[in-house]
């Protein structure tokens, strides 16, 4: 049997994989033209058509889904291959460490901070983007861990593992105090809250219905840091895990209450290949209970005075 042409394969699964040949092209910094052109060599291989036309959509043929079940197996092993290659051919480890833009940056950094030796052995690089895009591109190989809000995505993959860090409750800040209690202080000023489509921003709409609050949001933030910022020039009350009250606090801001009944969680997730590398092995063995139980203590004795 005449050998198959593994370029063509690896065209023909990128198109796949992204969806049309434009995106595909895009990725392999190639014509349309030229990608076309690889494919219909390989249907000429197969003698069989891998896409068909649904209106203006290619979608696979059942030789396409057949081909594509075993391209997605040879060539996640092969960037597996590489990734091992990677780690142990030079000096320092590279650590690819995608994460989450709800997240602090000041947590991601206790975090990483923890499991990053100081004798020059692992180099860090971060990504920041979307917890959707994150997942995408730690299937494809391009990270090696996600550090996130939510672990949801990980659910829906057998190879991507996750587990949790901790959590903590929420606080929430402004720039001058009120003379109301908490939370109908709340009801007072405008809010500066996460958005919609995070885990928090959807407890906290839960949470203002369940306390019967009637409040004046302002905006919603995909970036806690932009939420801050409103808030330190005295734009509305803002909201943050509680484990940044002392750093916000020194900022002069003005804690108006605390609440446990919203939980920040943090997670980590990775590929079941990922197991072996150092840093994640270290993560994966380091407690960071200290890290929140301490501060779950306080949350919960300030609730107890202000009831």
């Amino acid at each position: 049997m005449q050998h198959l042409n593994y370029n063509h394969l690896y065209y023909f699964w990128m198109v796949q994989k992204k969806g049309s040949v434009t995106k595909a092209a895009e990725a392999l910094c190639l014509a349309p033209q030229t990608i076309t052109g690889q494919i219909r060599a390989l249907e000429e291989r197969l003698k069989g058509s891998l896409f068909k036309r649904v209106g203006r959509n290619l979608v696979a043929t059942e030789l396409g889904e057949l081909v594509f079940r075993y391209a997605d197996k040879m060539f996640s092993l092969s960037y597996e291959m590489l990734d091992l290659l990677n780690y142990q051919k030079d000096n320092s480890l590279l650590f690819e460490v995608g994460i989450a833009d709800a997240l602090s940056k000041a947590l991601v950094s206790r975090v990483l901070l923890t499991v990053i030796p100081n004798d020059g052995s692992v180099h860090l690089a971060c990504y920041e983007s979307t917890h959707e895009s994150l997942i995408e591109r730690l299937r494809e190989h391009k990270l090696d861990m996600i550090l996130s809000d939510c672990a949801g995505g990980s659910l829906k993959y057998p190879e991507i593992l996750s587990k949790k860090l901790g959590e903590c409750g929420i606080s929430f800040f402004a720039a001058e105090a009120s003379t109301l209690p908490f939370p109908a202080c709340l009801e007072e000023r405008k809010l500066l809250i996460p958005g919609k489509r995070t885990s928090l921003g959807q407890q906290l709409h839960r949470w203002f219905a369940e306390k019967n609050l009637n409040v004046n949001i302002l905006g919603e933030f995909d970036d806690a840091e932009m939420m801050k910022a409103f808030g330190y020039f005295n734009r509305g009350i803002f909201v943050a895990p509680s484990i940044y009250r002392h750093d916000i606090l020194s900022q002069g801001m003005v804690l108006l209450g605390e609440t446990n009944d919203i939980q920040e969680e943090y997670h980590v997730m990775f590929a079941e290949r990922m197991i072996q590398h150092p840093a994640v092995k270290s993560l994966l063995a380091t407690d960071f209970g200290d890290l929140f139980a301490g501060l779950d203590l306080q949350v919960q004795s300030f609730e107890h005075r202000i009831s």
